[in-house]
């Protein structure tokens, strides 16, 4: 059930309208209800997965708060020796990472094998062929569960949480199911937390009309990006793609942008479309974009960009491979035969560097079952390593040529040069295969006479092209006002009654309008993860 069909609305509407009739103590369970409900829309099918990961964690939770429970009433024994309680101790360390990890391997095992079996075939079958064989594995089709990473990397955060004491577990498994498969972000994300999301879940929500309208505008804006923008790029950005060899020059560097356009306003919307739907049952999602393109560094571009995979890779990525102890060695082993202010900074640094590599490696695993999928997370990987690596040279750069980094032009570069970066990553992030990646890097710089007419019959006629263009210049100014720090929501709120109807009428309809002329509306990018 797409987030933009009728069946949505509709199921939307009903929900909500239950949710604040029924007793408010029964709220989370009709949520559950709406949940599960969503699920099996998508396919019975593919039930038995998401089920087998809510057991699993939250059965990891419980046996890691046992084992908690027994360590603490065996530390308050009377008469217990210090050698004793480190003996305990170790022991229930032991145990309670025996439990994560069966957790990890259970859950992160069966989403393996679901999303990337037949990348791993035709790679083995790869390697029998250099090496002479003629033996061959078949590959098979499995059913793609309904957003089984985002629930998988939810589900392992829980976990995770309560073997650092961060969450009490979990005591009720139909609530904890809640947790797992709440319908709103099941498709998209944003990758959720259980302290930030179980207090929203199982407290009362009253009706409000000022929330109900905050929901409602916020889907209304994810509309916006979808229809008026990203489904009109998309028409270019599929037709220099799937066409490498076709367009050159220019015509390649449209498509790139055009992508760019359709990725950010599908993904971007679709969240919007999401925290809204939320909105509309008192429950506030975190935000997962925060004008990425205003960024001035890669790192900074990630900080902003899919926010809450960022920050799920940053918790239980970056510090616990950062900060163990074979970096640990390797950081000492550095320093202590470096004689140089940069040796020793890049003792510091590699270890970091390395779990940059790391997380985009992941990063790009995650986004897809492809050599092209690992080649743009390296990118960028490689990117903020080795701006990393480099910064004491770009200081003394610095003091060298006098630049002052706080200057308006040189701030401006930052953004345009970063802005480049990410373009050159969609290559790869788009591309049917690394190879067409490759092919329409070349053609980039293939010249190709320039011709306004082809450009506008690219996208589709003079009217989509307008309306495109159109839509960004909207979609820009509204941008530089949140990065000013301008809440545009509670300033339309200000707003006398006529004004406050005017931009939510303009709103609707040109959503209504001009995304129908569009036609070629369907489904959100980011559902198939």
């Amino acid at each position: 059930m797409s987030l933009v069909s009728t069946g949505f609305l509709v199921f939307l509407l009903v929900g909500v309208i239950v949710y604040y009739l029924i007793p408010k103590k029964a709220q989370w369970a009709w949520l559950l209800i709406l949940s599960y409900a969503y699920y099996l829309c998508s396919g019975y099918k593919t039930i038995v997965f998401i089920l087998l990961t809510t057991i699993v964690t939250f059965t990891s939770g419980i046996l890691l708060e046992k084992v908690e429970d027994s360590l603490n009433i065996q530390l308050n024994k009377e008469g217990i020796t210090r050698e004793e309680k480190k003996s305990v101790k170790e022991s229930a360390k032991k145990k309670k990472k025996g439990v994560v990890l069966a957790a990890l391997i259970l859950v992160f095992g069966v989403l393996a094998i679901v999303k990337y079996h037949n990348f791993a075939i035709e790679n083995v079958n790869g390697i029998i062929k250099v090496f002479g064989g003629n033996g061959r594995i078949s590959t098979f089709t499995l059913l793609l569960p309904l957003g089984i990473s985002f629930y998988s990397f939810q589900s392992i955060s829980y976990v995770i949480d309560v073997y650092r004491g961060k969450v009490k577990a979990c005591n009720n498994i139909f609530k904890y199911a809640l947790f797992v498969s709440y319908f709103p972000q099941i498709t998209q994300g944003p990758i959720g937390r259980y302290d930030r999301l179980a207090p929203q879940f199982f407290a009362a929500h009253k009706y409000d009309l000022v929330i109900i309208q905050h929901g409602l505008q916020r889907m209304a804006w994810g509309l916006f990006k979808k229809f008026i923008i990203a489904d009109r790029a998309g028409v270019v950005a599929n037709l220099v793609f799937n066409n490498p060899g076709q367009y050159q020059g220019i015509y390649v560097v449209i498509g790139v942008l055009a992508y760019c356009a359709q990725l950010y306003g599908d993904f971007a919307g679709g969240i919007d479309m999401v925290m809204g739907a939320s909105e509309l049952f008192g429950i506030h999602l975190d935000d997962n974009f925060k004008q990425p393109f205003f960024s001035h560094s890669i790192g900074e571009f990630w900080r902003r960009w899919h926010i809450t995979l960022g920050t799920w890779m940053k918790d239980y990525v970056f510090y616990p491979f950062s900060l163990s102890r074979p970096m640990n060695k390797l950081g000492k082993c550095l320093k202590k035969h470096s004689k140089t202010a940069f040796g020793k900074y890049m003792a510091k640094a590699l270890p970091i560097c390395l779990a940059d590599l790391l997380i985009f490696f992941i990063v790009g695993v995650w986004h897809g079952a492809a050599w092209k999928y690992i080649v743009y997370g390296l990118y960028n990987g490689i990117i903020m390593s080795f701006s990393s690596l480099m910064a004491p040279v770009y200081e003394k750069m610095f003091e060298v040529t006098h630049i002052n980094k706080n200057a308006g032009w040189y701030r401006a570069w930052q953004v345009i040069r970063t802005f480049v970066l990410v373009n050159i990553s969609w290559y790869f992030d788009n591309a049917a295969s690394l190879s067409d990646a490759i092919r329409l890097m070349g053609n980039t710089f293939k010249h190709a006479a320039f011709s306004m007419n082809t450009v506008i019959n690219m996208f589709g006629g003079k009217l989509d092209f307008i309306i495109l263009l159109a839509g960004c210049a909207v979609w820009f100014i509204v941008s530089v006002l949140k990065e000013k720090g301008i809440a545009i929501r509670d300033a339309i709120d200000r707003k006398p009654l006529i004004i406050r109807w005017v931009i939510y009428i303009s709103l609707v309809m040109s959503v209504a309008v001009l995304g129908y002329i569009s036609n070629t509306s369907g489904g959100f990018m980011y559902a198939q993860f």
